[in-house]
């Protein structure tokens, strides 16, 4: 609450300092045109809370409203930095276990319905399971395992009442992952027809074809958003949709979705385009189905760890930008040590690893003449194929043979639910930097998104030891002890976290990017088009 004060008093010592300081800036802002950007793959459905896919995430978060988010000015995301949404006010209780928030009046849903505390109410308690059977699947139902109640005082006050502390709480709401839906939708019409409070409504969702919003005009924070509206058309093949914003079709790129070598080729052919890279937040890793043979042997999970050359997938993929880091990534908060990391399984030097994972493969009959059969299954996104073809070569190297397996991306996240894979390479985009949303969403036994089915009691025990821990020094340790137990078990084996450039032409204004999560920042609120 105090910060939240002294966020009050800044802007308002702003204004005190005359009239100069606060609209100068708002005179380059210019009303009115439609935004055009690509979306590289078919969304599921217009439902962030039901999808894991930064392909739903970028497009329609400017759709819905938090409660807090992340300031949008900021270049990185921390709990420093949280800023009012539709709350107007927090305030933690003296045990850190109750959170009230004072909810902004008068904001209408798209519909006209007035948005109240009961919709907070719902949206969490179909969130933690209350309310069982709302959605088709909740990717992030482990985020709110300690929310115990939401309460409300009339329609504008909410309380979060937890099981015990949770230092990530604040910012697990400030997640663009996080919005706050509406009571009296139904689930399913959010898939295709989302209601929300965002500065934009929906028009329409063309499947394998565009997504159209507009204005809303009854947004709730004057004068925003700029932009008449936003037209998202959906473009698979990656030359195509680059050689078109080359050609000026389109005002900005989907997010990460240059690459270096393509980078540097868009860079020559169209010298005015502003391109940034930053780190996603976004690892690549390999699944591996411990349910079925042959890979319920930890034999052959630990041959696949070994097979990793990273570093020379790192710099195929990204002409060496990408970095190596175990599941908390390595510029963020969190990272594991270099030395430390060094000394985990499968991130010793590579020429050792590699006769290892042979010697392992031959004393199980494997060899040149009598390989093993796989099939990587990856999802038709390029930044899943890219890295999926080169692992099939690593994986070649020990006596596999190995084959990619191409799955349809609307379809790859049910596939994943069900463990329908032998081995597969994926893409965990996660919302905000920190343990509870990385560790505790891939590997807590009851999570949603934990592919591999992977459950560990001692592991178990630590996430909920760490999510208690507000001395970030202390919580580090237990963190880095995760991850040593991740790296023996062969858990879900992290090949590296993922750098991309976003572009954009230079008359879009206004849009930072943020440098430790894309999930963030696509409210699109503040940004105009100088043209």
């Amino acid at each position: 609450m105090q910060r939240y004060v002294r966020y009050l008093a800044a802007v308002a010592g702003a204004a005190l300092l005359g009239s100069t300081t606060i609209v100068l800036p708002a005179l380059a802002q210019k009303k009115g045109g439609t935004l055009r950007v690509y979306n590289s793959t078919n969304p599921p459905s217009a439902s962030i809370h039901e999808e894991s896919t930064i392909a739903t995430n970028m497009p329609f978060m400017a759709v819905y409203s938090n409660l807090v988010m992340f300031n949008s000015k900021d270049e990185k995301n921390s709990s420093e930095n949280i800023v009012p949404d539709l709350a107007e006010s927090w305030a933690w209780d003296d045990t850190k276990t109750k959170l009230t928030m004072k909810l902004r009046q008068g904001v209408k849903w798209h519909d006209g319905k007035p948005f109240t505390s009961r919709d907070v109410q719902c949206t969490w308690h179909r969130l933690n399971g209350k309310e069982p059977n709302v959605y088709r699947r909740l990717p992030r139902k482990i985020w709110w395992e300690n929310l115990v109640e939401v309460t409300t005082n009339g329609d504008h006050e909410a309380t979060f009442v937890l099981s015990s502390p949770q230092a990530s709480f604040l910012s697990m709401l400030a997640s663009g992952l996080t919005p706050v839906y509406s009571c009296h939708v139904d689930a399913k019409d959010m898939r295709t027809s989302p209601i929300g409070t965002g500065p934009f409504k929906f028009v329409e969702f063309k499947r394998n074809e565009s997504i159209k919003l507009a204005r809303n005009p009854d947004y709730y924070k004057p004068g925003l958003p700029y932009l008449d509206g936003i037209e998202w058309r959906i473009v698979p093949n990656r030359a195509t949709r680059v050689l078109a914003f080359v050609t000026g079709e389109f005002d900005l790129t989907f997010t990460a979705d240059i690459t270096p070598p393509i980078r540097k080729d868009l860079v020559h052919q169209a010298p005015n385009a502003i391109c940034k890279t930053v780190s996603t937040n976004v690892p690549t890793n390999i699944l591996v189905n411990v349910t079925r043979p042959p890979f319920d042997d930890p034999k052959l999970r630990r041959v696949v760890s070994l097979a990793l050359d990273r570093q020379a997938m790192i710099d195929i993929v990204s002409h060496g930008e990408n970095s190596i880091a175990a599941n908390m990534m390595s510029d963020g908060n969190w990272a594991m040590p270099k030395e430390m990391l060094e000394k985990l399984p499968g991130y010793g030097p590579m020429g050792e690893q590699q006769a290892e994972a042979r010697k392992i493969m031959e004393s199980l009959g494997y060899g040149p003449s009598n390989r093993l059969k796989v099939k990587v299954s990856t999802r038709d996104f390029n930044a899943y194929k890219d890295p999926a073809v080169i692992l099939v070569d690593q994986l070649n190297k020990v006596h596999f043979d190995a084959e990619v397996d191409i799955v349809e991306s609307s379809v790859w996240y049910a596939r994943m639910t069900r463990v329908d894979y032998a081995v597969a390479l994926n893409l965990s985009g996660v919302g905000i930097d920190d343990p509870d949303a990385v560790m505790k969403g891939a590997y807590a036994c009851k999570s949603e998104a934990n592919y591999t089915k992977y459950c560990n009691p001692k592991v178990e025990q630590l996430l909920v030891d760490q999510a208690k821990e507000f001395d970030t020094g202390k919580r580090k340790q237990m963190v880095w002890e995760i991850e040593r137990i991740l790296a023996e078990d062969v858990a879900r084996p992290i090949i590296y976290h993922g750098k991309g450039s976003t572009c954009w032409q230079p008359h879009f204004k206004g849009q930072v990017l943020q440098s430790n999560s894309i999930y963030n920042n696509w409210r699109f609120d503040e940004v105009w088009l100088d043209n």
